[in-house]
């Protein structure tokens, strides 16, 4: 599984806001669909080119993007999930070698889920 994190800072007057003047049912919810899409965009994202191996060319099998899962952390309530990779080569294809070319695929795909994540987050406040 690729290691690494992304978060957004200084969630906590957010939070309050949120608290104030939404139910926080909704709040689940908004995390919910955002990590299904965001699911979605990773595996749309997972697009690989294939590499050569011993001067043989060996096309993309599919795994990684297979592997895209998403699970909630226990004891968060609802309020994150994780969305990653599970292959043990998707560090490699995310940020490359010295002998291949990134293909990023994680870091596309949360930047732009992470602007309609903050609208809808936006959208619960008015």
């Amino acid at each position: 599984m690729a290691r690494g994190s992304f978060g957004i800072k200084g969630t906590g007057p957010l939070i309050k806001a949120m608290q104030k003047k939404s139910d926080l049912s909704a709040v689940k919810k908004v995390v919910q669909l955002n990590g299904s899409e965001m699911q979605r965009r990773m595996q749309r994202e997972a697009s690989f080119k294939g590499h050569y191996h011993n001067g043989k060319f060996i096309p993309p099998t599919g795994a990684t993007k297979r592997s895209i899962g998403i699970s909630s952390p226990m004891g968060d309530r609802g309020y994150s999930v994780m969305v990653a990779p599970n292959t043990h080569y998707s560090s490699y294809l995310e940020y490359g070698t010295r002998y291949m070319a990134a293909q990023p695929f994680v870091q596309p795909a949360f930047l732009a889920q992470k602007m309609q994540f903050i609208r809808d987050l936006e959208r619960l406040l008015k």
